[in-house]
């Protein structure tokens, strides 16, 4: 009997939220099933991470190497491959990767109904928007069905996004397995008010809780944000064990896997002038919990995930044959083999066109001349930008770069970072050295 999936998708959220006083609920649902303390994004901005979910590949392959592209017509999403295997498909929440590029030009449905030939070809239950923060915010709002008939919602957004989920669930009659994408907006900040929009009854709650070392020896904004952040995944939190006692009440719970994560982190305006885009822990750490079936026992996993290793994850806990296209690495054949990664490889786009690889160890990251990585999906040529020996300086305050120290230990991360560069299907840049600063 092949196991439900469900897929819990929050967005903006940082690694180090997942404890009991924020998240009592998954912090649980990690003692029974595994808990990766080491997982990272493949590309740090919404769009292109959800690209990445849904294709299997990375961002420049599928097209999505920016916010506001659309998965090219015809992609084969994760929802065809469930498709095709029996399953049932539904999506919830933020979608991201229906409308066109250009204003005016091709098919704009950021606060419209998403056409059906853009709904990634999750047939069974839709209740989504293709940008949430458009057509929602902290309180009230709307989504579309899949004929494209709005649905209002009134209350706060978490709670009415995961009514939709348990709508689904009370639902359905069929005895087919599901694959459930629950795509939460929270905690990502609400566009139009400029600002985070946790409960109002929650933010008190976490008014004086401590700012995380990374961000607190750098000028940001999380000394007015931080609080709404930690509501806002409080929240996420309480509508997951909502989830999961309606999987328990319908008796579907023993045979669900449930996969908590986020697109990327956040970094409170600490590294650039806005929350993510940039190769450090803050904008790409992510929490990931895997509970169900093999993923069980309460062991925390130190390895390296890459989000790229989700889909072809997926796909194998429902037995479903991975696509050789796919770039990723299933965690169960990680899990049954030893095998681990020896990095992850990142794509950064829109604050610029770079590259970075993230070890157990070092972060090394480059970029191209080019002011804003708008234009181009990728570089003939790279400049070196930062380093970072994660070991001895955790929150990543001291770039070495131009440490005369580390030339050898730069020389391995290029050559580490031009193979995942290669294998991504891109031509193999240059990659300049940084001036080397002799120290005195």
């Amino acid at each position: 009997m092949r196991p439900n999936i469900v897929f819990y998708f929050s967005d903006q959220q940082r690694s180090d939220t997942v404890t009991p006083d924020i998240m009592p609920t998954l912090c649980e649902l990690a003692e029974e099933g595994m808990q990766f303390e080491n997982s990272f994004t493949c590309q740090p901005v919404c769009g292109p991470a959800r690209a990445c979910l849904q294709t299997g590949v990375y961002a420049t392959q599928c097209g999505c190497f920016k916010n506001g592209i659309a998965l090219p017509q015809n992609t084969k999403t994760l929802a065809d491959y469930f498709n095709d295997a029996g399953y049932e498909t539904a999506y919830v929440g933020k979608w991201h990767l229906a409308s066109d590029p250009v204003p005016g030009v091709g098919v704009h449905c950021e606060k419209t109904a998403v056409p059906k030939d853009r709904q990634g070809n999750y047939r069974d239950w839709w209740r989504a928007s293709d940008v949430l923060e458009f057509t929602s915010h902290g309180y009230d709002g709307y989504v579309f069905d899949a004929e494209g008939n709005q649905i209002d919602f009134k209350g706060y957004r978490a709670d009415c996004i995961t009514d939709f989920a348990l709508e689904y669930l009370d639902q359905k009659t069929s005895d087919k397995p599901f694959f459930l994408f629950l795509s939460h907006i929270e905690p990502h900040h609400q566009n139009d008010h400029g600002c985070f929009e946790g409960p109002k009854e929650l933010v008190p709650e976490f008014q004086d809780y401590p700012i995380p070392e990374d961000l607190s020896f750098l000028r940001g904004d999380y000394q007015k944000m931080y609080p709404d952040y930690l509501a806002c995944i409080h929240s996420l939190d309480a509508n997951l064990k909502r989830l999961l006692d309606k999987l328990k009440e319908k008796g579907l719970y023993e045979n669900t896997v449930v996969v908590y994560t986020s697109d990327h982190g956040c970094h409170f305006k600490t590294r650039n002038l806005e929350y993510k885009r940039c190769c450090h822990d803050s904008a790409i750490h992510t929490p990931l919990v895997i509970a169900g079936g093999p993923f069980c026992g309460g062991k925390l996993q130190s390895r390296l995930v890459s989000l790229i290793d989700l889909p072809p994850t997926l796909l194998d806990i429902a037995g479903i044959p991975v696509p050789e296209s796919y770039m990723g690495k299933s965690l169960l054949k990680e899990l049954e083999s030893g095998e681990e990664r020896d990095c992850v490889f990142l794509q950064i786009s829109e604050s610029q066109c770079g590259r970075a690889i993230r070890t157990n160890k070092y972060t090394y990251s480059v970029r191209s001349a080019a002011l804003t990585g708008y234009v181009k999906s990728s570089a003939k040529v790279y400049f070196e930008d930062y380093l970072y020996d994660n070991e001895k300086d955790p929150a990543q305050k001291q770039n070495l770069i131009r440490d005369r120290n580390y030339k050898e230990v730069r020389a391995e991360l290029r050559r580490m970072l031009l193979r995942e560069i290669t294998a991504a299907g891109e031509k193999t840049p240059k990659i300049l050295p940084a001036v080397v600063v002799r120290k005195k």
